[in-house]
């Protein structure tokens, strides 16, 4: 069973991808089911019915999901590809912990299937322009990064599984932080994770990124299974249909490797797990 639980489209600010030529191109994929999880930043991003001036960046709305008219158009291809996918309705939330409020009443007003809770951010700053990381060392932005996840998942409960949880590697020009320096970190959010029923997610964009581990680490993913973690999704992270489904297969192998015995989808913000 081929699945893809982490999938953009036009109503995110970073994609052009249009959702119906997502489901066409996911059906022409052989892929059994997709979840649309469109990015929502509050602190650096504004609802569309905000009141407040949307800024434009790189020519596209600088600015959250269009809620009604997103969830609509799932719904229609939903009835319209239904007897061919499954699709499902989610958002990437870029939580911090000053916004969670805010996400607490977004998740409360808009009852989803699924939802990924990624670090996209601290204090406002964000990573792939350098903006967190100018003035720290290499030790405190990993670290801060990591602190400031605790501190989400501890507060934070309307999530599904965390996204990329290591993606500061991404973004990291010293290169890769040492694991063992902040295992004692990781340890303690993915024991909150844990004892909260969620899950974290394998994401297969570390391929096309050139990255040269997984994304969370093979070291990430061992220790959660080691604590007991058993919730894990497999997404893309696609932006374009080039990225669609991309590596799945051979993350599910991975897994398998690793000593997973199953992958999770997800219904009314459920997991449904299925074999390797």
């Amino acid at each position: 069973m081929l699945t893809d639980y982490h999938v953009h489209c036009e109503f995110s600010d970073d994609s052009v991808y249009p959702m119906e030529d997502v489901v066409r191109d996911a059906i022409g994929l052989g892929l059994e089911e997709i979840c649309f999880t469109d990015h929502v930043d509050y602190g650096i991003k504004v609802d569309w019915d905000s009141g407040e001036e949307i800024r434009w960046r790189n020519g596209e709305p600088f600015a959250n999901v269009d809620y009604p008219r997103y969830f609509a158009k799932i719904a229609d291809l939903q009835e319209k590809y239904g007897d061919r996918i499954r699709i499902h309705r989610g958002l990437e939330l870029g939580v911090q912990s000053h916004t969670i409020d805010r996400y607490n009443r977004l998740t409360e007003k808009y009852p989803l299937d699924f939802a990924i809770l990624s670090i996209h951010q601290v204090h406002d700053q964000e990573f792939w322009n350098g903006e967190f990381q100018e003035g720290r060392t290499q030790a405190e932005y990993n670290e801060e990064y990591y602190r400031e996840m605790l501190r989400v998942v501890q507060s934070f409960k309307h999530y599904s599984v965390l996204g990329h949880m290591d993606l500061i590697v991404r973004y990291d020009k010293a290169g890769v932080y040492p694991f063992e320096k902040v295992k004692d970190l990781i340890t303690e959010i993915l024991k909150v994770v844990i004892a909260d029923g969620k899950g974290i997610e394998l994401n297969t964009s570390s391929v096309r990124y050139g990255l040269s581990d997984t994304q969370p680490s093979r070291d990430i993913l061992r220790l959660y299974r080691e604590l007991g973690g058993r919730i894990i999704t497999l997404g893309s992270d696609s932006h374009r249909p080039d990225h669609l489904g991309a590596h799945i297969a051979s993350s599910m192998e991975l897994l398998k490797e690793l000593g997973y015995e199953a992958f999770c989808t997800f219904e009314n913000g459920r997991p449904v797990f299925h074999p390797l």
